[in-house]
């Protein structure tokens, strides 16, 4: 049980099972889409607060060593951040979806490579295994997931980024087991991570029906963890290669069927762009309020130039911006736990998020001036951090491309 101040996922869960009889601000159907359940209130007060007391102090220093403190990583499965969606027979939460989102939010509104981490763990790994995951698989791994273990998700190679089926990996059968051989690029949580959710093809001549999900253990022999990337933003967010030699795996290891990876790869990171949308929209409320707070400390011509028209306009513009991609990430989000299609909302969401995210930052250091040039004030990061948005778990011109397409289809069996 955690020993902190802090109500967790799985006891705002039991408090909201304690009165689902009463309508709240979800069941309704007619209220504001930023109305939040009470539950989900508290939950949100929750992270922002363990936000504001734990990681704020120590962003500075993990951003400078490219290092995330490990007691950070260890209070997140205390407080249950890493199994919010896992149900509480394996030790999860039993929250939601949103819980999730609102989680990655509030941490990335302190610090994005925070809020990565819990995403990476919770809509990547935690929902891939939910979904399509065996019984067996479901009650060896879940557990560790939400007590002990990150996860990574290991896509993306030299030549499969934005053509995620050029995949070189290889998994040939061999007895009872796969052997996994190849290298993966630039997969998150990839130096902290004990699980990793492997694609490989496991029938080459098939083409990307031979593509298959595998989860590898990092004590897996013939598994190791490669070269750390020393990046631009989000520092203390490890990116890493990882290297299959051939790496031994369980034919009962392999994550729903063979050669339905490609599925498993398109619609977990569907979800994930709702995570990262919320990414995105926490690190730009991080830098609009730093903005804000120094826009009325700082004087010229003897008065704060929040007094200016110039930089209110300037606020008021961040500020609508903001609010408008906060309501598309809780809309998609919203869809995504009623089971309806969210994929075109999905991507909009993050090609969206993600350019309000470096328009944001951006004014916040111009705001700031020759301060926010330096080091010494926090929107430099924000700024840094924010250009990763338009770039992993598919670039802006993936989701335009993902967007027209759907709404081309839209307008064909629409007859228009």
């Amino acid at each position: 049980m955690p020993t902190n101040n802090y109500t967790t996922a799985q006891d705002v869960g039991k408090q909201s099972r304690a009165t689902e009889a009463e309508p709240d601000a979800t069941s309704q159907g007619h209220l504001p889409l930023l109305t939040l359940a009470d539950e989900e209130i508290l939950f949100r007060d929750n992270v922002r607060q363990f936000a504001e007391e734990k990681l704020r102090p120590l962003r500075r220093e993990m951003d400078e060593k490219g290092v995330f403190d490990q007691g950070l990583i260890s209070q997140f499965f205390e407080l249950g951040l890493t199994g919010i969606e896992i149900p509480e027979e394996y030790g999860g939460q039993g929250g939601s979806f949103f819980d999730s989102i609102l989680a990655v939010e509030e941490l990335s509104r302190i610090d994005a490579s925070a809020g990565v981490i819990i995403d990476v763990q919770n809509t990547l790994v935690n929902n891939a295994i939910l979904r399509w995951g065996s019984p067996l698989l479901k009650k060896k791994y879940l557990p560790q997931l939400a007590s002990k273990k990150l996860g990574a998700y290991a896509l993306s190679e030299a030549n499969a980024g934005s053509d995620a089926f050029a995949l070189q990996t290889r998994a040939d059968r061999k007895g009872g087991d796969y052997v996994l051989n190849g290298r993966k690029l630039w997969i998150t949580n990839g130096k902290e991570a004990g699980l990793y959710i492997v694609l490989a093809n496991a029938d080459p001549a098939a083409g990307y029906r031979g593509i298959t999900a595998f989860i590898v253990e990092r004590e897996f022999p013939g598994f190791s963890v490669g070269k750390k990337e020393d990046k631009l933003g989000i520092r203390a967010s490890s990116t890493c290669e990882l290297n299959l030699q051939d790496c031994h795996v369980a034919a009962e290891n392999v994550l729903g069927e063979v050669g339905k990876g490609y599925k498993i790869a398109i619609e977990t990171l569907n979800e994930g762009r709702i995570g990262i949308g919320a990414q995105m929209v926490g690190l730009a409320t991080g830098a609009w309020q730093c903005a804000v707070a120094y826009a009325h400390e700082r004087k010229q011509f003897g008065k704060p130039i929040a007094e200016f028209q110039g930089v209110q306009f300037q606020l008021a513009q961040m500020a609508t911006e903001l609010a408008a991609a906060r309501l598309m990430v809780y809309n998609a989000a919203r869809m995504k736990v009623a089971g309806t299609n969210f994929v075109k909302e999905a991507a909009m969401v993050k090609l969206f998020s993600s350019q309000v995210a470096e328009r944001v930052t951006s004014l916040a250091v111009e705001i700031h001036g020759g301060n926010g040039f330096t080091r010494d004030y926090p929107v430099e990061k924000y700024y840094r951090d924010a250009k990763i948005g338009k770039i992993y778990e598919g670039t802006s011109n993936m989701q335009l491309q993902t967007i027209a397409k759907l709404i081309s289809a839209e307008e064909t069996k629409g007859g228009r």
